[in-house]
């Protein structure tokens, strides 16, 4: 390291620091996290790269260290990515000790940096092999980054058929007023300084797997020596009278977002659908639409995956900001003027004034264009893939939200979950077995949503839960809740109960069970198991 692009600097004393401390200390007026794990020290950046949360307040286990708010995890040791949901490493910094005294050795540019990208190979003209992408979200970006990373020099060539370069979609409903250039991940440099091709407004229509090619909507074709199906889902659509409707709108692209943002503020707005979409969309807006309501199926908002006493949670949060329920209910006609749609009528003949219909009632899987194939998929059109990321099909792999998976640390059951988080951690796998470094999916499906500047966090898979266990209070909007099945925790959620669904993670990812008693012990001590 050159001296003079470095700077060395005493943080601390060796005693400061017990052993499992997260400290976060000061280095040329920059914060960086100190650790010591099994009397070694280490020092990385302190925020998160995904979202910037304070790494200090993290979860320790081993080596790695996972983020208190959406579980991303890295290695103390190098910084490395463990775990998604995150693009960059962590800078990483030299620790001495001395005469009881701890030094810490940085280079000027990491401490002004927050994040480190691991580094890539070199795009080599003379490698032709191919790797064809197919979608343009978080699995596809991840798995191009992971092919370079792990020195990959061929051809990288990723297809969407929208008209951007990968962008965060978890802000479309969360933060509706983002610009674009705000939520891309990458931006269109990044692609070409590491020879990734982005084919934009192309849609793949056929696949050839014994040719091994795919067919576009334009009429061109695309050779392959590795594929990767990672297409995403499209909001299902809302089948009755009016639905055609002007003002009837979807939300999948920015361009989305932006329109109903527009057509919303200062209107009559009807959301269908009280699960994640139309949650946030409805807290986003409360403040902006002239009147809010919000129609679904189920007795309380989120009631399929967070059941009832989360989701009445959510709901008083919105009632309070105006928001009316209509629960246990459906759609039945939409009517209009002018083409234009001026309210909804519910099933009980109720009708509700709207200049803006905003449907999110679930998504289904973008496969059709596999129907010619002998690619395995369930009833859903969802691509059935091994923990490998690999189809029945050689050659060809999937990952994200049009996949079904197993889930090993959940008792092997196939599924579908349709986290970013888990698009993430499918691309990275994927990746490494179309290198076939044989690399199987080990992950805690983690996820969570934002309504009103609060997020609700999850980690688990709570399908077919039979009770649960409330730690803290739901009416103080503190809480933390634990999804039984078979006298053990699969899931859990929280509530301003930082750091407990990253902890409770961590313990699921080590195969450790934690039993329904042990969640309504005061004894903690399971936790430190992680």
């Amino acid at each position: 390291m050159d001296a003079a692009d470095s700077i060395t600097e005493q943080v601390c004393q060796e005693s400061d620091v017990q052993d499992g401390e997260l400290r976060e200390v000061e280095v040329a007026g920059h914060t960086v996290l100190l650790v010591r794990n099994k009397m070694e020290f280490s020092a990385v950046g302190s925020k998160c790269t995904h979202a910037g949360a304070s790494l200090s307040k993290g979860v320790l286990a081993g080596n790695r260290l996972r983020c208190p708010w959406h579980g991303a995890c890295f290695n103390i040791r190098t910084g490395d990515i463990e775990e998604y949901p995150t693009l960059d490493c962590l800078p990483c910094f030299k620790v001495r000790v001395e005469d009881g005294k701890v030094f810490i050795t940085a280079k000027k540019k990491d401490l002004e940096s927050d994040r480190r990208l691991k580094a890539m190979s070199e795009r080599c003209r003379s490698n032709e092999t191919t790797m064809l992408l197919l979608g343009g979200g978080a699995a596809a970006l991840v798995c191009a980054e992971t092919l370079r990373q792990e020195g990959f020099t061929g051809r990288i060539i990723m297809v969407t058929k929208e008209k951007h370069v990968p962008y965060d979609r978890t802000q479309l409903s969360k933060a509706m007023d983002k610009t674009l250039e705000s939520i891309y991940l990458r931006q269109q440099d990044f692609f070409e300084a590491h020879g990734i091709e982005v084919w934009t407004e192309k849609e793949v229509v056929s696949v050839d797997t014994q040719g091994q090619k795919a067919h576009f909507q334009d009429g061109a074709f695309q050779r392959y020596d590795q594929l990767l199906i990672a297409t995403g889902s499209s909001p299902r659509q809302l089948q009755c009278p009016g639905s055609d409707l002007q003002n009837v709108c979807s939300l999948q692209t920015p361009e989305d977002a932006n329109r109903i943002l527009h057509l919303a503020t200062g209107k009559r707005v009807v959301i269908l659908g009280a699960s994640f979409i139309g949650m946030e969309v409805a807290a986003f807006l409360s403040d902006k639409a002239s009147t809010m309501c919000v129609v679904d199926r189920g007795e309380f908002p989120f009631q399929a995956v967070l059941g009832p006493q989360v989701g009445g949670v959510t709901m008083k949060m919105l009632q309070n900001k105006r928001v009316k329920f209509y629960m246990k209910a459906e759609i039945s006609e939409l009517r209009g003027e002018n083409r234009k749609v001026t309210e909804a009528v519910l099933a009980s003949g109720e009708k509700l004034p709207a200049d803006v219909v905003v449907v999110g009632i679930g998504v289904t899987s973008n496969s059709g264009f596999l129907k010619d194939t002998s690619i395995a998929m369930d009833r859903g059109g969802a691509v059935l893939v091994d923990l490998f990321m690999q189809t029945n099909i050689p050659r060809v792999f999937a990952a994200g939200d049009v996949t079904s998976f197993p889930l090993t640390l959940f008792g092997g059951t196939t599924a579908t979950i349709r986290h970013w988080q888990i698009a993430q951690a499918h691309g990275h796998i994927a990746a490494l077995n179309m290198l076939k470094q044989q690399k199987a999916l080990h992950t805690v499906p983690f996820f969570w949503t934002s309504l009103l500047g609060k997020s609700i966090r999850y980690a688990g898979y709570g399908n077919g839960y039979t009770d649960t266990v409330v730690k803290g209070n739901l009416e103080q909007l503190k809480f933390l809740v634990f999804y039984i099945k078979d006298d053990n925790v699969i899931a859990v959620a929280s509530l301003n109960f930082d750091p407990m669904v990253s902890l409770v993670a961590e313990v699921m990812h080590s195969g450790r069970q934690i039993s329904k008693a042990e969640a309504q012990s005061s004894d903690i001590t399971w936790m430190k198991q992680a």
